[in-house]
């Protein structure tokens, strides 16, 4: 019997690796620097090295492995297995899922660091014994995935829910992606430091003023302290974050809404704010039938989920 799958978090900085059983719990484990700079095919012998090293130290065969899931930055083509390409790792058009099912001679499954996540929230965190839920990852940027019917929706070309790209403001900020007024733009961790940074270097009076490196942490430490201008800050990312929550409500009428990333570790301010505006702003019985609930994964949300996506995937 194959008992065990592998889940492998691909970032920018580290690889984090697990040997997990089909109910999630860890049984291995090994983290290693990513070292982006040196290419592809040192970072693809990287992945190979950790896979490796969780089979031996879980003391298993390569025969106890069902599957690999693989979480990375997008965008990428799940169906295809290939990295299309991310600004944090070498990999330009790079077929990822080929090269390891070769080796290893079992199914690998590759999606974006949201979906995974949304994944493994779905099945092991928050969204347990929800059939329809939606992720939002809330951070240096802002990400998503739904599960629809108990499955990841991908949409047409795999990158649905791309929710922080979402116009929220049409004549907001201009957001990296290009576009003005983006969910990113106005709520993520990025744009609370920027608009603190903003206030400091104005004539405003804050108490901001005081530090020499302001981000998202200050500002919500600052608002929390009872500084005007910080819980200004605060409140209207929140109140945007909020409406951005709400069109995920009217639109997949979800039994829950899952916020986890960087923003959502302030706290219970965070989540009482989305639920008031999601109470004004959704229909009555959409949101009275909505959680709107932090992520339960914690730090290890994107290995957990690429073991999620291995179970999810080698199960249909």
């Amino acid at each position: 019997m194959k008992n065990y799958v592998i889940g492998v978090d691909l970032g920018g900085t580290k690889i984090n690796t697990v040997l997990a059983d089909l109910e999630g719990n860890v049984v291995s484990q090994t983290t290693v620097p990513t070292q982006a700079k040196e290419g592809e095919l040192p970072v693809l012998n990287r992945i190979i090295q950790t896979v490796e090293t969780v089979i031996a130290e879980g003391k298993v065969t390569l025969n106890d492995v069902k599957a690999i899931g693989i979480g990375s930055p997008g965008p990428l083509d799940a169906k295809e297995g290939v990295i299309i390409s991310t600004p944090n790792l070498p990999f330009k058009n790079f077929n990822l899922v080929k090269p390891l099912s070769e080796k290893f001679d079992i199914p690998v499954y590759l999606d974006n660091d949201a979906n995974v996540a949304a994944i493994g929230e779905f099945m092991f965190g928050a969204g347990k014994g929800c059939k329809n839920m939606v992720y939002f990852t809330v951070s240096t940027g802002v990400g998503g995935g739904a599960i629809l019917d108990g499955k990841i929706y991908r949409g047409a070309t795999c990158n649905a829910l791309e929710i922080g790209h979402t116009t929220i403001l049409p004549d907001g900020p201009r957001c990296n992606c290009g576009n003005i007024g983006c969910l990113e733009a106005l709520s993520s961790g990025t744009a609370i430091g920027k608009r603190g940074i903003e206030a400091a270097e104005s004539n405003v009076e804050t108490s901001l003023k005081k530090y020499d490196n302001i981000t998202s942490y200050e500002v919500f430490v600052e608002a929390a302290a009872g500084d005007k201008v910080a819980k200004d800050i605060v409140d209207k990312a929140l109140n945007y974050l909020g409406i951005g929550v709400s069109n995920a409500v009217v639109t997949f009428d979800p039994e829950a809404v899952i916020i986890g990333g960087g923003v959502s570790k302030a706290g219970e301010i965070v989540f009482e704010k989305v639920r008031e505006v999601v109470n004004t702003r959704c229909f009555k019985t959409m949101a009275e039938n909505c959680k709107i609930l932090p992520a339960g994964l914690g730090t290890d949300a994107g290995v957990i989920g690429a073991v999620a996506l291995a179970i999810m995937e080698s199960e249909e």
